[in-house]
């Protein structure tokens, strides 16, 4: 495939609610679009990356430097692979996120010049997957419960509580107290330390799914520890960067349930072979989001739909997170949003909404 050239779009998305997690409060998305251009087809990619270093130490900003001034003049315009853009990428340090909206990208201009649906040729198995909800920190008990329950009314299947210290024991019982056993898990967002480990065993009379990431991301050995101590499961997100991170962290005893995203690890190529570990191993796992727009939630959606992603995952609706998304939304229907079937990721935005929404666009010719 040929490539002539490639847009760096920055898009910002107001949120419906804000969205407080322990790293930070956000009432918006902004977000970095990849769109590379051809003579056979176009494609997208949203890169996951924050504009802030809190949930890993790639911002916004520095993924689109990296793709400008690094990782987009390593392609070859005139032989373009998803394969061969991997290898170009690999000996560059860091920049995950970058190198898979670069790859996210590539994927849908391939498949859609091909005809054949990302899901497809990934090995999905499923035409929809089942639907969690992701709940931020909020003012009050209350506040939380109306959250909780409108949520419910709607169909989600799973039910996660974002925590920290401070709110953590307390929404998580009165949660479980009203809404009895409804699939419930917590994540922290590596909001406690080592010395909290007594306290984080309070969670095992709640009868979690997991415990996501309670320590910080480098503390695989803390991890260990709380393991042996607590009953609830723990599952890590920040500290899963590779494959080869997932192996140490399941020697180590760190955890037994494993968040997939792909921007974390790299790209899907990465995705997928940390999906077959999990698989390989007995390891449950489940697709993680980062508040993507259409483009990042259908690339994530046909993930999902692969067989080794047993357990609920963080894949909402739209209208959890915006009023107008830049593609057409993804809709819940009995607790369940169906997998793009079209070429590429089987969607695209629209012109005027795109417009609307962007920020500032950069050209790189090739």
């Amino acid at each position: 495939m040929r490539l002539s050239e490639i847009e760096l779009r920055r898009v910002r998305l107001p949120l419906v609610v804000p969205f407080r997690t322990a790293l930070e409060t956000e009432t918006h998305r902004e977000v970095l679009l990849v769109q590379v251009r051809g003579p056979e087809a176009d494609g997208w990619g949203e890169c996951a990356a924050l504009t802030t270093p809190h949930y890993s130490p790639e911002t916004l900003a520095g993924a689109h430097e990296a793709l400008r001034d690094t990782l987009i003049p390593l392609i070859d315009p005139d032989h373009v692979s998803v394969e061969e853009v991997d290898r170009a990428m690999a000996p560059v340090t860091g920049h995950p996120m970058a190198k898979a909206a670069l790859e996210s990208a590539i994927w849908d201009a391939e498949l859609r010049n091909a005809g054949r649906s990302l899901a497809d040729r990934l090995g999905a198995t499923r035409t929809r997957v089942p639907a969690g909800v992701a709940v931020g920190m909020m003012d009050s008990i209350p506040e939380l419960l109306d959250a909780v329950g409108a949520y419910l009314d709607l169909g989600y299947l799973r039910v996660k509580l974002k925590i920290q210290p401070g709110w953590d024991l307390a929404p998580v019982q009165a949660v479980r107290q009203q809404f009895g056993d409804v699939p419930l898990q917590v994540d922290a967002n590596m909001a406690y330390s080592a010395a909290d480990r007594g306290h984080l065993g309070g969670f095992d009379e709640f009868d979690l799914l997991m415990i996501e990431q309670p320590l910080a991301r480098d503390d695989l050995e803390g991890h260990a520890k709380l393991a042996r101590e607590i009953q609830t499961p723990i599952c890590l997100d920040e500290s899963i960067t590779s494959t080869e991170a997932a192996v140490t962290a399941i020697e180590l005893g760190a955890c037994s349930v494993i968040n997939i995203k792909p921007g974390r690890v790299g790209g899907l190529l990465e995705a997928v072979r940390l999906h077959d570990f999990c698989v390989n191993n007995g390891i449950p796992a489940w697709c993680g989001g980062m508040l993507e727009s259409g483009i990042g939630r259908a690339t994530n959606l046909a993930l999902a739909a692969l067989p080794g992603f047993t357990l609920v995952g963080d894949l909402s609706a739209s209208s959890r997170y915006f009023n107008q998304d830049i593609t057409p939304p993804f809709e819940l229907d009995s607790g369940h949003i169906a997998v793009p079937t079209g070429p590429g990721i089987g969607v695209e935005p629209m012109g005027d909404i795109l417009e609307q929404m962007t920020i500032s666009t950069e050209l790189i010719e090739l």
